[in-house]
């Protein structure tokens, strides 16, 4: 008895461990990713880059959706030149071409993997839950620079184009709005 209640335990204990590990998995690569920019993750800014060089780099811009995200989205601009460092506005244009309202979720990523830790979000519509209602059209911003440190940097420093990809996902609605969307079907 004493020798399978030990296994037991220890079956049990590791099941703990490994269920515990799965859990965590999900917030310890997104700050992974966050902090070292791998996977294309981008950085965080408050404020624009206090350096401008006169170097240039273009960056290009692109949308997709979700299999079963019903929205049409695509960038306005497929690519801009501008100095590194130098703050950027760019626009991505979605529409709900249904008859009800629908709440999407960006997610994000930029390439090369080596650029995503230099390139630097200021404002960004992928940080908010988007809802459009039926046959609304929206142009969202992202302001963005280049961080000068990626002239510098040993793998960084031959990147010439960067391109920032985003994919729109279908996500539930907010409490508010599903109440709405019930009350109109009513009527």
């Amino acid at each position: 008895m004493q020798g399978s209640q030990k296994t037991l335990i220890g079956l049990v204990g590791v099941v703990l461990f490994m269920g515990g590990m799965a859990w965590a998995a999900v917030p310890f690569y997104d700050w992974f990713c966050r902090v070292t920019g791998f996977s294309g993750t981008t950085n965080i800014a408050e404020a624009s880059s206090a350096t401008v060089l006169d170097k240039t780099i273009n960056v290009r811009f692109d949308g997709t959706l979700d299999r079963d995200m019903p929205w049409t989205f695509k960038p306005v601009e497929r690519e801009m030149e501008l100095r590194i460092g130098e703050t950027g506005l760019a626009f991505y244009e979605a529409y709900n071409p249904t008859d009800r309202p629908v709440a999407g979720s960006a997610s994000y990523n930029v390439f090369p993997y080596e650029a995503g830790g230099f390139f630097t979000k200021i404002d960004c519509f992928c940080f908010e839950q988007q809802v459009l209602q039926p046959g609304e059209r929206v142009q969202m911003p992202v302001t963005f620079y280049v961080d000068p440190e990626i002239t510098t940097d040993r793998n960084a420093k031959y990147v010439h184009s960067i391109t920032l990809s985003y994919t729109f996902y279908e996500i539930d609605l907010p409490e508010g709005y599903a109440a709405l969307d019930e009350n109109q079907e009513k009527l």
